[in-house]
């Protein structure tokens, strides 16, 4: 029992030197040496760059738009009678003077004869008259006949001449009629669809248009901005220098052209007035009623440029890194206005400036860098 007791009090001491001199091996400056890293210093961090270049920035206006047509034409009958022809295809592209729909027209083919032959008629009496007219006249000169019967003669003369020109007028009126029979596109453009078929009688107090013709070549877009930015609207029409670009949602498409109208009084209920662009659309790309957005350039200005990726925020406003002689120091910025990932700064840069463009969340106030790109002339 003795024996065992002095054997774990032995194994206890042993273990007891063991970790003092651990511990004393561990503490000793030669081994913190050892065990620190090789090299030491600060760290360097890796970043890209750019420099702030003087360039031309755009002056712009964005806003919801709508396209609207220069004119719409409902077609309507202008006669009563029936359709017996349709000549174009739903949703087709007509020009002006393009035949649409073909009426019935023999009632009024008929009357027309009718008329040309009362003329005819109301011609030949008239030529009787005149003769009749000249004969008295001979007679009365020799006193052959009475004055009476001379004066009767021209009163013929007269209504004769007044029946044929009143048939005239009546068949005048006749043709026009008959020029309503073939209903023409009065305007180029995309018309609608046919409400009415072949065998549909139309009548002119119809409420309802036999179809509808959009002109969209060119075509307007309409958008409003509130009137703090009206004076520079106005600047930029006078300069001719005011441009729209019109992109539709979801597919990207743009279409360009000219403001060419600003609306003569401001909405005062909302602050806002109505600009009018018009589009060349020779592609069609702009359809009347679409919603797009739009991009009113009004001109471009001579500003010192960054990318808009070198911009950062802190609780004090925007700031960048500026990088000199491989030291990324904070730089306090005021932005003008940033268009297509260029921003325009209004102060605290200078042409030629470099600025970090990436890498930013790795560095503080005289952080060492690396640069990863050379500087962008």
């Amino acid at each position: 029992m003795k024996k065992r007791t002095w054997v774990v009090g032995v194994a206890a001491v042993l273990a007891l030197a063991g970790v003092a001199v651990f511990l004393w091996n561990g503490s000793s400056p030669q081994n913190a040496r050892a065990q620190s890293p090789r090299g030491g210093g600060q760290r360097v961090v890796p970043v890209a760059v750019a420099k702030a270049v003087k360039a031309s920035m755009p002056v712009r206006i964005e806003a919801l738009g709508t396209v609207t047509t220069i004119a719409s034409v409902a077609i309507k009958p202008r006669t009563d009678s029936e359709i017996v022809a349709v000549k174009f295809a739903d949703g087709a592209r007509v020009k002006q003077g393009d035949t649409l729909f073909v009426l019935d027209s023999r009632q009024i083919e008929a009357e027309i004869k009718r008329v040309e032959a009362v003329i005819a008629g109301a011609e030949a009496q008239l030529e009787q008259a005149q003769r009749d007219v000249q004969r008295y006249d001979e007679l009365v000169a020799r006193n052959a006949t009475t004055q009476v019967t001379l004066n009767n003669a021209k009163t013929q003369v007269n209504v004769s001449r007044a029946l044929a020109e009143s048939n005239k007028a009546a068949l005048e009126n006749l043709k026009v009629q008959l020029s309503y029979c073939t209903i023409r596109a009065p305007i180029a453009g995309r018309i609608g669809m046919a409400v009415v078929k072949v065998g549909n009688i139309v009548r002119q107090a119809d409420a309802a248009p036999l179809a509808t013709i959009n002109q969209i070549l060119p075509i307007y877009v309409s958008f409003t901005v509130a009137q703090r930015s009206l004076p520079d609207v106005r600047a930029a029409l006078a300069a001719e220098t005011a441009t729209l670009q019109a992109t539709i949602p979801g597919s990207g498409a743009q279409s360009a052209g000219q403001v060419t109208m600003i609306e003569n009084t401001v909405d005062p209920a909302t602050g806002m007035v109505t600009i009018r662009a018009t589009m060349p659309n020779t592609d069609e790309l702009l359809w009347p009623g679409t919603l797009v957005n739009t991009t009113l350039t009004l001109r471009t200005e001579e500003r010192i440029t960054v990318p808009a990726a070198a911009l950062q925020q802190s609780q004090s406003g925007t700031f960048v890194f500026i990088v000199k002689d491989n030291v990324a120091n904070v730089r306090p910025v005021k932005v003008e206005r940033t268009v297509d990932g260029q921003s325009a700064i209004e102060s605290g840069l200078k042409e030629g400036d470099v600025v970090v463009t990436d890498g930013q969340l790795l560095l503080s106030n005289g952080t060492k860098v690396t640069l990863r790109g050379s500087a962008s002339s």
